[in-house]
């Protein structure tokens, strides 16, 4: 039996934060997945990043490819905000649009995608940031950008008329024990790269995965909203003999399209 495109998603406001900024997209019709980290005050930042993503999903549902869509989803953010005079609005946003193992990744500022398996992680997009732009010229390390007072100044996001968008494209394939995270800043800026992969490598199911990333995240100060969504290409539920280690292991359960 052929493997099935399989996911969970989770969004929280923190520990901090009042409201939640952070938007989702989950459309398996679309083979579309995203996440978008809004700015610019409580009520702006939620209509930036629901904004982007309801354009990002009509692009796409139009033909537009991955990265057209984001750029009409930049054009949108712009005209809703000169409109309502809600100039200082924006969005990061990160997308995947997955073709059977294929799949292609794009993204502005510092919402991230991983491609984990068994004992390996790997950062599939790079930091729109000004900490990314010193750890690029060798001017800070990356422990050092984990704590610096301006790790969260992002360099490119959806919303901006004052520059030329930038947005960020990856393409890959997707193994059958593997996956695809995306996640907001909220996630990364609590857990480290190490730990991300260890709760990968030993939860048993996606929805199970994504609850414990919040609540690591939570737990270790859950200062920003906190949002995430795990794709895999899921297995047949084991027999009562399998005994799978880990998610990683035998992908198993799921939330089908």
């Amino acid at each position: 039996m052929e493997p099935t495109l399989i996911y969970a998603g989770l969004s929280v406001p923190g520990r901090v934060r009042e409201h939640n900024e952070d938007a989702l997209l989950c459309c398996p019709q679309l083979n579309l997945w995203a996440i978008a980290d809004g700015m610019g005050g409580h009520q702006c930042g939620e209509v930036a990043s629901a904004l982007a993503l309801q354009a990002l999903e009509a692009g796409c549902a139009h033909g537009l490819d991955l990265v057209e869509a984001v750029h009409a989803a930049n054009r949108e953010i712009i005209a809703v905000a000169n409109t309502n005079e809600q100039r200082g609005m924006g969005t990061t946003l990160v997308a995947v649009r997955v073709d059977n193992s294929e799949f292609s990744i794009a993204w502005v500022g510092d919402s991230r995608a991983y491609r984990v398996s068994v004992g390996h992680i790997e950062r599939l997009t790079h930091d729109h940031s000004w900490v990314q732009t010193m750890i690029d010229v060798g001017q800070m390390s990356a422990e050092a950008a984990r704590s610096h007072p301006q790790r969260n100044v992002i360099l490119q996001c959806l919303g901006r008329d004052d520059q030329p968008l930038q947005v960020g494209v990856q393409h890959g394939s997707l193994g059958e024990h593997e996956l695809l995270l995306l996640c907001s800043d909220g996630l990364t800026g609590e857990l480290d790269d190490a730990h991300i992969q260890q709760l990968c490598s030993h939860a048993q199911t996606l929805d199970e995965l994504v609850s414990q990333l919040l609540a690591q995240a939570n737990e270790m100060g859950g200062k920003d909203n906190i949002s995430c969504i795990v794709l895999g290409r899921g297995a047949p539920a084991p027999s009562v003999e399998a005994k799978p280690r880990g998610l990683l292991s035998r992908l198993f359960t799921s939330r089908k399209p």
